[in-house]
């Protein structure tokens, strides 16, 4: 088989990139909340593990009601993460360990703090008025919203404005207002700041909520659905098909726009887009001639189940979709959804399966900060919740219901309403607070129970455990070319059982084709495999103690992957 790989890809396509959530990664001042500097402090851990490339969740200057999400002002940083000089810092200290920056940009709504929001809702005839999409509402008096549009969240996304008499849309919350992108002078302004953010170094960029950039010119009602929740190949949610108001062809459009705008930059910077829907409507966002996005995410991912059918499914989808030159995103946990390891039972084994798929299928993987030590999802009262979504339900329905309903989705649907539970502290020892602050000081969110057993100290000494797992195999994946560029091909197991994937990856190299093959046993049974290869050496397996090749037999143990080589 032909491969695809390159000796000239760019650095994007065989990066690893890990995600770190400021407020949770490292406090350096004892006031509970991660800052900058102690993401400085740990950069030396973050290459040690073999991460390239680190995506930082928002650090610009916010009112903190969506923790950073809400926007007061995109060229300056948090008070409480730092400063620009420290986030310069920051930039220069990875890039002199040859790690790449990516900035979360939220390019769709700012807070409704922002100076701009603030002058655009004070009159009809301010300015900045037309920065925002403003409407009037429908008779009688104009009290009902303009149109029947639903945010994203919950209910209609048209908030009243009483000091003008108007209503204005946001698709996520009332207090992050959308911006009007049919403005040239707003469209403007944010491609600058873009470029702003790229001469400081930035190497990339996260889009939050890209797919909503523009809605209908016309602002037509979007059609009915029968349809509550959506699925991955239906987007209707709360009875409503969301045809005007998310994937507009405008917004394709506007994802090449701003491509042009990274590509004026050298060397090659990179956008991964949050985009939500069936396979097809994410490759749009690539461009028909990858002219667009350079990456999307695959929220499928997020709920596939760790079975080999099910893995093999996904990935004989998606290795149908995007193709080459296009690369998939295999992402698992993130500041939104489960952590992956609690949607698994708590399971290292499986994690460590899973974190073996993720490492060695074609894509760019994403990972969440603390999926690396196996950190699990907290289960926290929503009476004492901080994140505005959950405020939002509560407010709406009251704590009783709302923590009700949440231990139902937790154990059925494996998610959480209360998004607090995925984004409690890095658990960096067994002391007081993980090591994530002081011990004097009030982490902002409550340390996860189990971090006494599951913390960095602790796993760095263990040749077992799931954090020692994770260096070996990203330390594989940027060793070997056939892991990091290589095409991908399923391979005809025998006689195996349906337990066990196994799948080949090649890249062409100088010293010709290099080959590395891919075998993970999905199932609590030993597996065996006719070994019909000569001279072949595992490079790497999840167990750190494993001598699966017996003469002409591999032997797989429960829940091992492994690497093999000739």
């Amino acid at each position: 088989m032909a491969s695809d790989g390159k000796a000239e890809r760019p650095w994007w396509k065989k990066t690893v990139v890990y995600q770190i959530y400021p407020r949770s990664f490292c406090d350096s001042n004892g006031d509970g909340i991660g800052d900058l500097d102690g993401i400085i402090s740990k950069l030396d851990y973050l290459q040690d593990l073999g991460v390239e490339t680190i995506w930082f969740s928002p650090i610009f200057k916010s009112p903190q009601k969506d923790f950073g999400y809400d926007i007061s002002d995109y060229r300056d940083i948090a008070p409480e993460y730092g400063t620009m000089q420290t986030c310069e810092k920051l930039i220069k200290e990875m890039h002199e360990r040859d790690m790449k920056f990516v900035l979360d940009m939220v390019l769709n709504h700012t807070s409704d703090q922002h100076p701009w929001f603030i002058e655009s809702r004070s009159s009809k005839d301010n300015p900045k008025r037309d920065w925002y999409i403003w409407r009037d509402g429908k008779k009688p008096l104009g009290k009902a919203p303009p149109t029947n549009w639903n945010a994203v969240t919950t209910g209609n996304g048209w908030h009243y404005d009483p000091a003008t008499d108007q209503w204005y849309w946001s698709q996520f919350l009332d207090i992050q207002p959308d911006l009007n992108y049919r403005n040239p002078d707003v469209k403007a302004e944010m491609f600058d700041t873009v470029r702003f953010w790229l001469k400081k170094g930035v190497d990339g960029f996260r889009l939050d909520m890209i797919s909503s950039i523009y809605e209908d010119a016309e602002f037509r009602d979007n059609p009915r659905s029968w349809r509550l929740l959506p699925s991955d190949k239906e987007m209707a949610v709360l009875f409503q098909k969301p045809v005007y108001t998310l994937d507009h062809p405008d917004t394709l459009t506007f994802m090449k726009e701003l491509r042009s705008v990274l590509d004026e930059f050298s060397p090659p910077r990179f956008m991964v887009g949050e985009v939500s829907g069936p396979l097809p409507i994410l490759k749009k966002y690539l461009g028909d001639k990858a002219d667009g996005l350079n990456l999307v995410f695959i929220f499928q991912a997020l709920r596939v189940g760790l079975e080999a059918e099910d893995i093999k499914e996904l990935v004989s989808d998606v290795e149908k979709t995007f193709r080459e030159p296009y690369d998939p995103v295999w992402v698992f946990s993130n500041h939104d959804r489960m952590r992956r390891i609690s949607r698994l039972g708590g399971s290292l084994e499986k994690a460590k399966l899973n974190m073996a798929f993720q490492l060695t299928a074609r894509g760019v993987p994403f990972i969440y900060y603390g999926e690396e030590i196996g950190m699990e999802q907290h289960r926290l009262p929503v009476k004492r919740s901080l994140d505005v979504v959950a405020l939002r339900f509560i407010k709406k329905f009251g704590s009783g219901l709302v923590q009700l309903v949440n231990n139902i989705a937790r154990s059925v649907a494996k998610e959480s309403i209360n998004r607090d539970d995925c984004r409690t502290p890095m658990q960096w020892n067994a002391g007081e607070n993980a090591g994530f602050c002081l011990p004097a000081a009030t982490p902002w969110l409550p340390i996860t129970p189990s971090y006494k057993e599951r913390n960095v100290d602790l796993e760095s000494k263990d040749l077992n455990s799931i954090l020692s797992c994770y260096k070996r195999f990203l330390k594989a994946r940027q060793e070997s070319p056939a892991l990091n560029a290589g095409s991908f091909e399923f391979l005809d197991k025998g006689n195996a059982p349906d337990t066990l994937l196994m799948y080949a990856r090649r890249a062409a190299t100088d010293d010709g084709v290099k080959e590395a093959i891919v075998m993970l046993n999905f199932s609590d049974e030993k597996v065996k495999v006719i070994n019909t290869l000569d001279e072949v050496k595992v490079i790497v397996s999840t167990r750190a103690e494993s001598e699966p090749i017996q003469g002409n037999r591999i032997l797989l143990n429960p829940w091992e992957g492994i690497v093999i080589t000739k």
